[in-house]
């Protein structure tokens, strides 16, 4: 029986493309649903930011992704202008389905080529690969704009704090690094069930930091 799994990413998140550029590895009974999502939406909720917000973590992260999709024969090449706001292309993949191919049509053209990833004359390059004829208007229909913010509310309630995410059998992983450990779960559940990993979730609190930025 197939299983399925529920992915969720935002564009502007470089993990999330390499994650995806990935997926094949995933058993062949395993379907990864891509789920659109809006990354600022989990971060307000969850008062975190990104890493694109610290100015160190965001060098390091563009390295690191650079040097990973390097080490994978992986096209890559960061949009001229990052982070950018992604919610026009996130709304049209939404209005066209979220099809893998779709999904993967949009990540390719702003990471595999670097592409602006909110530039309107982008934006008309794009739509015309994917034959999406008038992206303005369908990116303004209220019901894209609902379902995007449902996708994202319905994630919080999940538990799903970042992107990319998978979510499975009540279980998350979150983050590229994981995806070996996604691998291994969906290989044996009952492994991640037992002995240590029972206590893991309920693990008493012994310091806490004061919940402020300044």
């Amino acid at each position: 029986m197939a299983r399925q799994a529920d992915w969720y990413f935002d564009y502007v998140s470089p993990y999330a493309y390499l994650q995806f550029m990935n997926l094949g590895r995933l058993p062949g009974d395993v379907r990864a649903r891509p789920v659109p999502v809006l990354f600022a939406g989990l971060l307000g909720h969850w008062d975190n930011m990104g890493p694109a917000e610290i100015p160190a973590k965001r060098r390091q992260t563009y390295r690191y992704c650079h040097w990973l999709a390097a080490r994978r024969g992986v096209p890559f090449r960061t949009p001229p202008r990052h982070p950018f706001n992604p919610l026009a292309v996130l709304r049209l993949t939404v209005a066209l389905g979220a099809t893998p191919e779709v999904v993967g049509t949009v990540f390719r053209h702003i990471w595999g080529t670097g592409n602006d990833g909110q530039d309107p004359a982008s934006l008309d390059a794009l739509a015309a690969d994917l034959g999406a004829g008038d992206w303005r208007a369908r990116i303004d229909d209220p019901a894209v704009k609902s379902d995007l913010r449902a996708n994202t509310d319905a994630a919080i309630a999940r538990g799903v704090f970042g992107v990319p995410t998978f979510a499975i059998d009540g279980e998350l992983f979150w983050g590229e690094d994981v995806t070996d450990m996604l691998l291994d779960y969906l290989a044996d559940p009952e492994a991640f069930r037992r002995g240590e990993w029972t206590r893991l979730g309920d693990l008493p609190t012994a310091a806490e930091r004061r919940q402020s930025r300044l």
